[in-house]
């Protein structure tokens, strides 16, 4: 298990890298990669607990937000979502009258995986198109995994109470708050880090990065419950097996798709 990780880590960190400096569309299509194979695994998800979301409209959906946010920014939101929405409720009533009694069920869950996936997911797309956004993508998305790491190994040693015993019954309180304490003083660092490299002239400053690993500290892990959730709903332990080691792509993304909201809004009200 641990080997596969390694391996599966050491090929997705150098084309991520990579394509966080090339920017564009370069960046553009990793991330529609990765949102959409985790909008395939969420459709899975729910199919596999009984429901029957429209898995072709989901993983559509995200796709054509993603490019929407791509092209034009926030601008084509309001048609497309729109859009989307209209050929959902269309898609399901025509399955209801087919004999599928369920389906206003499953069109609630069509739109919560376009929304949730596909609009919150475009910020990653948002994010990189910040000045600097490179960089900022390089302090916001680490800034998840140091605080998870900081949790980790906190908890290990020091967790007693469990912080949500139905959906992660081995995360607890002392992992949190560590993992936040230590979000904030290792994403300082990497902010002082990224400052030399990226010279003065970029707004990056360990003050700022403390405040970023704070943010991501507090609230990110709510994206892994919320993940959870959907899981332990349809009795799955992985989203997908696609990522060996890792469970799916959705997975891999759960927290880091409330990190790039977060982290586009910090910044941009805050430092732009």
């Amino acid at each position: 298990m641990l080997r596969q990780r390694l391996i599966v880590a050491l090929i997705l960190l150098p084309l991520g890298m990579l394509a966080i400096f090339l920017g564009g569309w370069y960046f553009t299509a990793l991330i529609a990669v990765f949102l959409g194979l985790a909008a395939w695994e969420y459709a899975h998800l729910f199919r596999a607990g009984g429901w029957q979301p429209a898995t072709l409209l989901v993983v559509g959906g995200v796709l054509l937000l993603l490019l929407g946010r791509a092209v034009n920014g926030f601008d084509s939101a309001p048609w497309l979502l729109s859009l989307l929405t209209l050929l959902s409720m269309t898609w399901h009533l025509v399955a209801y009258e087919r004999g599928r009694d369920q389906s206003a069920t499953d069109l609630a869950i069509t739109l919560g995986g376009i929304l949730y996936i596909g609009w919150i997911g475009g910020y990653f797309v948002s994010l990189r198109s910040l000045p600097d956004g490179q960089w900022w993508v390089l302090i916001a998305l680490p800034a998840v995994w140091l605080a998870d790491s900081g949790a980790y190994f906190i908890g290990r040693a020091f967790g007693r109470h469990k912080l949500s015993p139905r959906l992660s019954p081995k995360k607890t309180w002392e992992g949190y708050l560590g993992g936040i304490a230590a979000g904030v003083v290792l994403t300082a660092l990497f902010a002082a880090l990224w400052q030399q490299l990226a010279g003065p002239d970029v707004g990056i400053t360990p003050l700022r990065g403390a405040l970023m690993g704070l943010v991501m500290g507090l609230f990110p892990t709510l994206g892994d419950l919320g993940e959870s959730m959907i899981k332990r709903q349809v009795g799955m332990k992985d989203s997908s097996s696609l990522l060996p080691g890792h469970g799916g792509f959705f997975d891999r993304i759960d927290s880091w798709l409330w990190a790039a909201v977060l982290g586009y809004y910090l910044i941009t009200w805050l430092w732009l």
